[in-house]
């Protein structure tokens, strides 16, 4: 018989163990490689970029020469680890729209590379949140215009993979076109993984990989998700003239693409917990996409099948996923009158009005990053007393749904998930657990 006395501080457990597994320290030192006979040079961007160069500071032979820049999220810099002397810089800017500090990034990462030689090494450290930090937009289209097309993309519904070919096809830095500025020299790629199928193209709108999707692509996307661009950007995409750098491109030689962490080997690690504490482990995907509250209600209607006995599963048990799904914001709701929150909250909305009270059943999501869309938690927990707790309270779980308010939902409930930046990133975290 499983007994769990605290159902959600065991959710919680697992989160962070995810987490934990994540951080770049644990598969750096097999993935890099020797120096090279002149210089190395790091550049890169992500959530997790000063975690990263941390754990290289500490990893790079004391003798061996190394400078550089990357780019984080503002507040995601980890503390320094005692005795490490700084060797490279990083810098911070906004997530998810980009501002000018992100922009003056990228343009001096650019600059860096100019007068590399086939002697030298570039190491590339890259992770989830790099597309919005890496800001260098082409010919024609300004800061403000890539800030607006950033948040027209962030709440049109559209999956990450077409977000990211819209931003490399818009960008002088993105889409294979960092390798590209940084031949003859070596790239070694080092990668944390936050998108559904870890593809290295896709992570970061993949800087330093080349690039299989065509401007024709892009114009696609943004047709059919109804975002205009200025006249002379999109008369240069329908020319072909903002092309990214394809697989032939001989500025691009194959090159090491290192995933130092990705979303099933923390979800394999939550996983391998719960089995130790006795529960039945279903592991629904790590790469699973769509409308964040239609998966919330999916997952929700399974595990109270599951506790009323009409699945195939039984319990005790803990399903778990990730991914990265999407919110589509209502469009006809004023932007002064819509609520706050991201992906994790949605599901977990989803997920408490599938249960409609379930006894026995609780669920935690959140984004391993700790961040949950644009605001100060990592997501939400919801248990078999939230629909009656939201009630004496006043709260209508429909009207936040419609507002897309999941924060302001879970927040007067005091059920957010909060952790503050984790220094990691690999997508969205989601168990629900079944006693």
């Amino acid at each position: 018989m499983v007994s769990i006395a605290d159902p959600a501080g065991f959710l919680r457990g697992l989160f962070d163990t995810a987490v934990q597994h994540a951080l770049p320290a644990h598969g750096m030192a097999a993935a890099l490689p020797p120096p090279p006979r002149g210089r190395t040079l790091v550049l890169g961007a992500g959530k997790a970029a000063g975690a990263m160069v941390h754990a290289l500071e500490a990893l790079w032979p004391p003798h061996a020469a190394l400078s550089g820049l990357v780019v984080t999220r503002y507040g995601h810099t980890p503390p320094r680890p005692p005795g490490v002397p700084a060797r490279v810089e990083i810098a911070e800017a906004a997530h998810p729209v980009p501002d000018a500090a992100g922009l003056r990034a990228a343009e001096r990462m650019l600059a860096l590379t100019q007068g590399l030689t086939a002697e030298d090494l570039v190491l590339c450290l890259i992770s989830g949140g790099g597309s919005s930090l890496l800001t260098l937009p082409c010919e024609g289209l300004t800061l403000e215009d890539k800030q607006a097309l950033n948040r027209a993309l962030l709440h049109s519904g559209a999956n990450i993979t077409e977000m990211n070919c819209v931003r490399k096809h818009l960008s002088r830095i993105k889409g294979g076109r960092l390798a590209a500025a940084s031949a003859p020299a070596q790239v070694v790629t080092l990668a944390i993984s936050d998108v559904p199928g870890d593809d290295p193209a896709v992570i970061a709108s993949g800087p330093t990989v080349p690039d299989e999707t065509t401007c024709a692509d892009a114009l696609a996307i943004l047709s059919r998700y109804g975002i205009a661009l200025p006249q002379s950007v999109e008369a240069a995409l329908r020319r072909g003239d903002l092309e990214t750098p394809k697989p032939a491109d001989a500025r691009l030689p194959e090159h090491p693409v290192h995933l130092l962490a990705t979303p099933l080997q923390s979800l394999q690690a939550a996983a391998e917990k719960a089995s130790a504490a006795g529960l039945a482990v279903h592991l629904l995907g790590d790469a699973i996409e769509g409308e964040s509250r239609e998966v919330g209600r999916m997952h929700g209607g399974m595990a109270r099948a599951i506790a009323l006995e009409r699945s195939s599963l039984q319990r005790p048990c803990v399903l778990l996923s990730g991914g990265e799904t999407t919110v589509t914001v209502t469009a006809h709701i004023p932007a002064d009158q819509r609520g706050r929150g991201g992906r994790a909250g949605e599901f977990c909305m989803g997920v408490a009005e599938a249960l409609q009270g379930q006894p026995d059943v609780w669920a935690l999501a959140a984004d391993t990053d700790g961040i949950d869309g644009m605001e100060d938690n990592a997501g939400a927990r919801v248990s078999p007393d939230t629909l009656a707790r939201a009630s004496a309270l006043g709260l209508s779980l429909a009207s936040h749904q419609q507002r897309n308010d999941a924060y302001g939902f879970f927040s007067a409930l005091g059920d957010l998930v909060v952790t503050g930046p984790t220094h990691t990133n690999v997508n969205d975290f989601r168990a629900i657990l079944v006693l």
